[in-house]
């Protein structure tokens, strides 16, 4: 967020704030009078589908990873009414995308197969032996 244009997501993705809208409504709970008469409660919406920032395989990462967020015209919904002010809930909601979209983007590295070295297979056998030898210890002797 260096120029306040874009949310920046990882050092080679970042969101226009043109593509993101916010709509304020009235957060429910605690609060008292002023829960009653402000609209502090903001959900967050970022149009996945038509967003030119993303590429087509992001899009169809981030559409399977991100399905439970999505509403059915394909927009990516965040809600936040924690804080009290909703400039607070705004700059949540903008936290809570970057992380939501940074996780989902991230690639987890496929698993290598490996075999045992000679040594750990070695010492499996020589631990195997041992506890054998001590159960056989434990039978009593038949003459």
């Amino acid at each position: 967020m260096k120029d306040g244009t874009t949310l920046d997501v990882t050092p080679d993705f970042s969101i226009p704030r043109s593509e993101i809208q916010y709509r304020a409504t009235r957060a429910g709970g605690a609060g008292g009078q002023h829960v009653n008469t402000s609209s502090t409660r903001i959900e967050l919406l970022w149009d996945l589908a038509n967003s030119a920032s993303v590429t087509d395989e992001q899009r169809e990462r981030l559409r399977t990873k991100l399905a439970a967020r999505l509403d059915s015209d394909g927009m990516v919904r965040i809600v936040s009414s924690d804080r009290r002010s909703q400039t607070q809930n705004k700059q949540a909601a903008d936290e809570r995308l970057v992380e939501v979209v940074r996780h989902a983007l991230h690639v987890a590295k496929k698993r290598r197969a490996t075999k045992p070295t000679r040594a750990a297979k070695e010492k499996r056998l020589v631990s195997k032996k041992k506890q054998a030898e001590k159960k056989r210890n434990r039978r009593p002797e038949l003459d």
